[in-house]
This record gives C-alpha cells, sequence and structure tokens, in this order.
C-alpha cells in the first residue's frame, strides 16, 4: 500500500504542474493588472512598483520565478494586502472554511446514511417516496438558491438566527451556513447510499444470511452496510473538495472570512499570487482526498489490493 501511495503522489505531480501553468496563464490573461485600483501614479513610480514584483519581466521569466519560489514552498507575496505573504492568509483563513467544510459533511453522513439506509429498506414505500422525493429536490436546487431563501425564512422574517457572520460572535452565526452547505450534500449521500444499499440487499451473501435466520438489523449492520458504504467511499474524495470551493457562494453571501471569500476578493482585486496560491491550494487538496479515498477504499474492500 505505501508503494501505491507514493506511485500516486509521484503520478500527480504533473497534473499539479498543468494546473499551475493553466492558472498562470488565465490569471495573467485577464484584463487589467494588480495596482489599477491604486490612485494614478507618476510613470516613474509606476514603473518602479512593477519592477519591485517582478512584473515587468517577460511572462516566461515571471512563470520560471513563480516556479523556483513555489518548488521551495513559496507562493509569494500578496499584491493587494501588502504586508503579507499568500501563505499567510491562506492559514488565517483556511480553519474558518475547514471548520464549515468538516461540518457541514459531518452533517451530511450522519443524516445521510441512516435516510438512505430506511429509504432501501422501506423500497417502494411512502417512506421511501418521501425520502427519495426530499433528496432529489436537495439535489436539483443549488446552493445559491437555497442560502439567500434560507436567509430571507430564517433570519430575515422568524429572527431566529443570525443573517450574516459579521456583527455576531456566537455560535449560532456558523448554523445558516452550515444548513446551506450541508443539504446538497444530504441529498447526494441519502440517494448514494439507497441506491448502494439496495443492491446490496439483493446479493447472494445477505440472501445466505436470512437464511440462516439473522434479523434485519444484524444484517445491515454486518453484511450490508460495508459493501453498500464503498460506492459513498469513492463519491467523498470529490465531494468534500465540493464542500470547500461550494463554500465560495457561502462564504460571499454570509461574509465569512474564509478561503471562498478570500478567493473571490483576491479574483476582483487582480492579486495573482494569491489566486494562484488558493487554486494550487485547492488542486493539491483534491489530490490527496483522491488519495485517501483510495486508500481507504482498499481497506473496506478486500477484493482490491493495491501492488
Amino acid at each position: 500500500m505505501l508503494r501505491f501511495a507514493l506511485l500516486r503522489i509521484l503520478s500527480a505531480i504533473p497534473t499539479l504542474l498543468l494546473v499551475v501553468v493553466l492558472a498562470f496563464l488565465m490569471v495573467h490573461a485577464a484584463p487589467g493588472g494588480p495596482f489599477d485600483d491604486e490612485r494614478v501614479l507618476p510613470p516613474e513610480s509606476a514603473k518602479n512598483l512593477e519592477a519591485a514584483y517582478h512584473l515587468d519581466e517577460s511572462l516566461p521569466r515571471q512563470f520560471a520565478r513563480y516556479l523556483s519560489g513555489l518548488v521551495r514552498g513559496d507562493l509569494g507575496p500578496s499584491y493587494h494586502y501588502r504586508d503579507y505573504s499568500v501563505a499567510e492568509l491562506i492559514a488565517a483563513a483556511l480553519p474558518v472554511s475547514l471548520a464549515l467544510g468538516l461540518l457541514a459533511m459531518s452533517a451530511a453522513l450522519t443524516v445521510g446514511i441512516p435516510a438512505g439506509i430506511v429509504a432501501a429498506l422501506k423500497r417502494n414505500t411512502v417512506v421511501d417516496r418521501l425520502i427519495s422525493g426530499i433528496a432529489m429536490t436537495g439535489i436539483s436546487v443549488p446552493v445559491f438558491v437555497v442560502a439567500p431563501l434560507l436567509v430571507l425564512w430564517l433570519a430575515v422574517k422568524l429572527r431566529w438566527l443570525p443573517a450574516s457572520w459579521t456583527g455576531d460572535t456566537s455560535g449560532w452565526r456558523f448554523l445558516l451556513p452550515l444548513v446551506a452547505l450541508a443539504l446538497p450534500q444530504i441529498a447526494y449521500v441519502t440517494r448514494l447510499t439507497r441506491g448502494s444499499m439496495i443492491e446490496a440487499l439483493g446479493s447472494d451473501f445477505v440472501r445466505t444470511a436470512r437464511a440462516q435466520g439473522l434479523g434485519t438489523r444484524s444484517i445491515v449492520r454486518y453484511h450490508a452496510l460495508k459493501p453498500a458504504l464503498l460506492p459513498l467511499v469513492s463519491y467523498l474524495g470529490p465531494a468534500i473538495a465540493a464542500v470547500f470551493t461550494g463554500a465560495v457562494v457561502v462564504e460571499t453571501i454570509f461574509g465569512i472570512p474564509g478561503l471562498g471569500q478570500l478567493f473571490v476578493r483576491s479574483g476582483l482585486n487582480r492579486d495573482y499570487t494569491l489566486v494562484l496560491g488558493i487554486v494550487i491550494f485547492y488542486a493539491a487538496l483534491i489530490i490527496v482526498l483522491n488519495l485517501l479515498v483510495d486508500l481507504l477504499y482498499g481497506i473496506l474492500d478486500p477484493r482490491v489490493r493495491h501492488p
């Protein structure tokens, strides 16, 4: 398994390099520059400012300089937040996004797995149709629609919860963003668990267990649950990454000072290095999560053996 992990890490290096190249080219192809929002500077001062950040060099040379720093773990300085490096800004915003994302995925697994199991056990009944209908609704309605509706209903109309992050220091400010981020994932987890559980309950080893007199609870717990979770495990890697990237919308709507809002602001400010740093961080996160999912898949399924 260690050899498999090392091979996957080595094979991910070209993918990460391609992400860096494409992100670098796209950021520099955008109109304007990182200092366009400043007051009008004399031509000589503008040239000195560009020279200080090496923006007066050719694009290949800028890329070579950036890649050289990236290999050493240096994401460069921020063009907009002059007193901070990109690494410092990401480190400051990451805990908020990490807490929100982990809470959302925990809620999705806690609610979605039992709901999917119940729907599978009550297949083609009113309970199954109700759970499946709610899940399909959750999948169909995007986050940027759910979040404003939650604010309008629970914060503005009923005044039960704070409408935004700013102006509130209690833990309740997490609740609305958490619900908005978790609802689509609960729907996906429910649908995946239902489908895989129905397939597992119809397998030969479950029929053998029933013939031996085992009850439904024992069959689900000891025989059907583990194989039913395999498709869900495969989904978790991209899902966790989707929660982090989906937090861009949620953090912007609720004013949460996380990576998502930082990414939006860096794009608006044309902060090249900060945009690149966040994109590279997300790409590396997806690679690591997919690797962990592959390893966990091998642990859950004894038929899978990594070389």
